[in-house]
C-alpha cells in the first residue's frame, strides 16, 4: 500500500513538472534547430529574447508554446499570431466564511460555555493578462507586441 502511494505521488509530480518547460528542456527537445543558429542568436534564445526575422522554431525555443494561436488572411497575405499570457492571483479582499465555535469552562458559573467568533477568509481572483503577441508573416517574425510595465 505504501509503495502504491509513493508511485502515485511520483507520477503526479512527474506530470506536473513535465508541463513546466524551460529553455534548456526545449533546446534538448529540438537540438538540431538550436545547433543551426549562430552563437549570438543562441545566446539570445537562452535569455528568452526574440527578434524580427526569427522563424517559428526559434521563437518556440526562446518563449515556448504560445497560449493561443490565431491565423489571419488578408489581401496582404496570411499571418499567424502567437499570444503569450501571464496568469496571476489578485487579492479580492476578505469575506465572511462562518463562525468558529469555542468551548471553555467558566469557573465562576462552574459550567461549560460556548463562544462563537466570526471567521473571515481571504479571497483571490485569477487574472489573465496578455504579455506578448508575435505575428509571423511568411514563417518569419514580422511584429512583436509586448506590454510595458
Amino acid at each position: 500500500m505504501k509503495h502504491r502511494i509513493l508511485t502515485v505521488l511520483s507520477l503526479a509530480a512527474l506530470a506536473f513538472f513535465a508541463g513546466c518547460q524551460t529553455v534548456d528542456s526545449r533546446i534538448k527537445e529540438k537540438p538540431e534547430v538550436f545547433a543551426k543558429l549562430d552563437p549570438a542568436t543562441q545566446d539570445k534564445v537562452k535569455q528568452g529574447i526574440i527578434e524580427l526575422g526569427y522563424n517559428e522554431d526559434t521563437v518556440y525555443l526562446a518563449l515556448g508554446a504560445p497560449d493561443h494561436k490565431r491565423e489571419s488572411v488578408t489581401a496582404g497575405g496570411r499571418t499567424v499570431t502567437w499570444i503569450y499570457n501571464t496568469y496571476y492571483d489578485r487579492y479580492d479582499g476578505s469575506v465572511y466564511a462562518g463562525y468558529h465555535r469555542s468551548v471553555y469552562f467558566d469557573p465562576y458559573l462552574r459550567a461549560y460555555r460556548m463562544y462563537y467568533r466570526p471567521v473571515y477568509a481571504d479571497t483571490y481572483v485569477t487574472e489573465k493578462e496578455e504579455r506578448i503577441r508575435v505575428v509571423f508573416k511568411d514563417g518569419k517574425v514580422a511584429v512583436i507586441e509586448q506590454t510595458k510595465e
